[in-house]
């Protein structure tokens, strides 16, 4: 008995960790937690003397259930729910705090874009961008050779990070005008709005993003910023993100893409945006993260 209390005891010196990488992998805490409790079970069963190495053995045998996991999501994938308005969807069923937050650390447009990735390049590129473990053992999670699981993470960090994107200089410019429209939406603030936005600006969506009655298309900042205001509430869920090579911004409630806004910037103002909640619109969208640095270490 005192073996296995030992036993439980290093496995939970390792749990923090452990839920750490397979949330990575699946964007899901529930699903986190019961990869956890899969890897404690499967360790209850071995004969830990024989285990010289138990991090990387609960690393290796954690990431095989993701992956495993995530084969078969993949194998019964649904379209998402359409939303319900252009900026948000309500929180109020989001479920845990605690997974709002971790989403939020781990970053919404990240985990949109990682649940884009198959389930082997989203393994590989998490496992090694994120977790730095070295490609000889993600290949044996894999099942790839060392040369394939490279080029595995190399596809993956591609499609994270975008293959195209404005120049520095512009691209900072317009992800300060979107990260500041977004900050003047969660606040209600109808002034911040109203700075950011041109005097002409369009604002279009399409029915999926609408509530019932709602406008397909809405003209002038005013009009535009009072209907924002309206939706405060709802915006905590929006984070910058590059959309088809342009900043704009994904909607993703615990990393579940619900909506993403297309950004029209010129002269230090949003000219025009549109909502886009359609699921197939959205599967036809290039959406990568704007942040270079991606690490879980």
């Amino acid at each position: 008995m005192s073996g296995q209390k030992e036993l439980a005891e290093r496995f939970e010196a390792q749990r923090g960790r452990l839920r750490a990488v397979a949330y990575r992998m699946l964007g899901s805490l529930g699903e986190a937690e019961d990869a956890v409790q899969e890897t404690w079970l499967r360790l209850a069963r071995t004969d830990a003397d024989e285990v010289e190495n138990l991090p990387g053995w609960l690393r290796t045998v954690i990431s095989r259930i993701c992956l495993d996991m995530l084969r078969s999501r993949a194998s019964r994938r649904e379209d998402p729910e359409p939303v319900s308005d252009e900026v948000g969807v309500d929180g109020g069923a989001s479920g845990p705090e605690e997974e709002a937050l971790l989403a939020d650390s781990v970053g919404l447009a990240l985990l949109v874009v990682l649940d884009r990735l198959s389930p082997a390049e989203r393994v590989a590129f998490v496992l090694h961008d994120s977790f730095g473990v070295p490609f000889e053992q993600i290949a044996a999670v894999v099942g790839r050779s060392t040369v394939t699981t490279k080029k595995l993470a190399s596809r993956a960090r591609h499609k994270v990070r975008g293959t195209s994107a404005p120049p520095a200089a512009e691209l900072d410019g317009h992800r300060r005008v979107v990260e500041a429209f977004l900050a003047a939406a969660r606040g209600g603030d109808l002034g911040g709005l109203l700075a950011v936005l041109a005097p002409d600006v369009v604002r279009r969506a399409d029915a999926a993003a609408l509530p019932p009655g709602g406008a397909p298309e809405l003209r002038g900042a005013r009009a535009v910023a009072e209907q924002t205001v309206l939706l405060r509430g709802r915006a905590r869920f929006a984070e910058v993100a590059l959309v088809d090579g342009t900043v704009g911004a994904v909607v993703a409630p615990r990393g579940r893409l619900r909506l993403v806004l297309k950004v029209t910037v010129e002269g230090g103002r949003i000219t025009s945006y549109e909502a886009i909640a359609d699921p197939v619109r959205l599967r036809g969208l290039a959406v990568a993260v704007l942040d270079t640095a991606i690490t879980g270490r």
